[in-house]
């Protein structure tokens, strides 16, 4: 397979501070390339690089063999980008928005209506065709972004957090559609804090933090790098899970946390899993579920840098004075 994209030592900076302090990033062609990291961790400028959008101040990058730099032109015939934001227009009608960015793609008048009806019957959107954007709820107004950035239809797509703040089921068709558009070919650049978005679609993932890159390769070889299962247990009892918390940690000889799930504890070594059962029966606390996994991408975040992927604060505009790097 080859690549569509490499990016080799790239370095930006926003007044004096590094948001990029040398990054290597490498996506497949027809597949998902996750970048994972908090606010503050260089995703969102990484992405205004390969888009074209700015400018690095060092280091290079090519996408479908094109030089963002030397070649923005060529490199903005293939892409589509969906920002953390909707950019469409609140006060045009989905049918409006997508024509309109059509024509200005130079569609023909005809070949424009053509491809906006394609768009929004892929995208659920027809009966809300002739509706303006304004009236849309939040999962539709993303449905509708990213119908826009693909009327051009490109074959790299940059998704920039794609669905923060939607609820589930609109998280959930979004997901659909991504894993749609790789069925298609299309290489897709994600960038989000939400783990199990990456565990859902990634084939492969980058791990950014303070605009450096902390680990990459496929989730299962991440989760393998934590070095550890996980035990989960949830007793019958709520009352019961701190004795329980404190007999998986005797057993273990790990630390025993309280989770709104129960009682988890990494595990180096799974034989110690009939004794918990054994201790647990013996002090009669019921187990409603008890089971060993492998760690969540969350908790290989926290092996790998010490802490969550919890986002730190709001974002704020990349050229925000409250905000030096992205």
């Amino acid at each position: 397979m080859t690549n569509a994209i490499r990016a080799e030592g790239l370095v930006k900076r926003f007044k004096g501070k590094a948001a990029l302090a040398g990054v290597d990033l490498v996506a497949r062609a027809g597949a998902v390339l996750g970048v994972l990291g908090p606010n503050g961790s260089g995703k969102t400028t990484t992405v205004r690089i390969l888009s074209t959008l700015l400018r690095p101040d060092e280091g290079h990058a090519l996408v479908g063999g094109f030089d963002v730099v030397r070649q923005p032109h060529q490199v903005r015939r293939l892409i589509g980008l969906t920002g953390q934001y909707a950019a469409v227009d609140q006060e045009l009608t989905g049918v409006q928005n997508l024509m309109l960015i059509a024509r200005l793609l130079g569609y023909s008048r005809p070949d424009a209506r053509l491809r906006t009806a394609e768009l929004l019957e892929r995208f659920a959107l027809t009966d809300a065709g002739d509706r303006t954007a304004k009236t849309y709820s939040g999962g539709m107004r993303r449905r509708l972004d990213l119908a826009a950035s693909l009327v051009g239809r490109p074959s790299v797509l940059y998704l920039d957090e794609p669905t923060t703040g939607l609820d589930p089921h609109s998280r959930n068709e979004l997901w659909d559609v991504v894993r749609g558009l790789v069925d298609e070919g299309v290489t897709v650049l994600l960038t989000t804090q939400y783990l199990e978005e990456a565990d859902q679609l990634a084939d492969d993932i980058m791990v950014l933090d303070h605009g450096k890159v902390i680990a990459t390769g496929t989730p299962e070889e991440l989760k393998g790098r934590a070095g550890h299962q996980v035990l989960q247990l949830q007793t019958v009892r709520p009352e019961q899970a701190q004795t329980a918390a404190a007999i998986v940690a005797e057993v273990t000889g790990a630390e025993a946390r309280l989770t709104e799930h129960g009682v988890g504890a990494s595990v180096t070594d799974p034989g110690t899993m009939p004794e918990v059962v054994r201790r647990l029966d013996a002090a009669q606390i019921g187990v409603a579920e008890l089971s060993l996994r492998k760690p969540s991408l969350d908790e290989v975040f926290l092996a790998i840098t010490g802490r969550t992927a919890a986002p730190e604060r709001a974002d704020a505009p990349i050229d925000s004075p409250e905000r030096t790097a992205v």
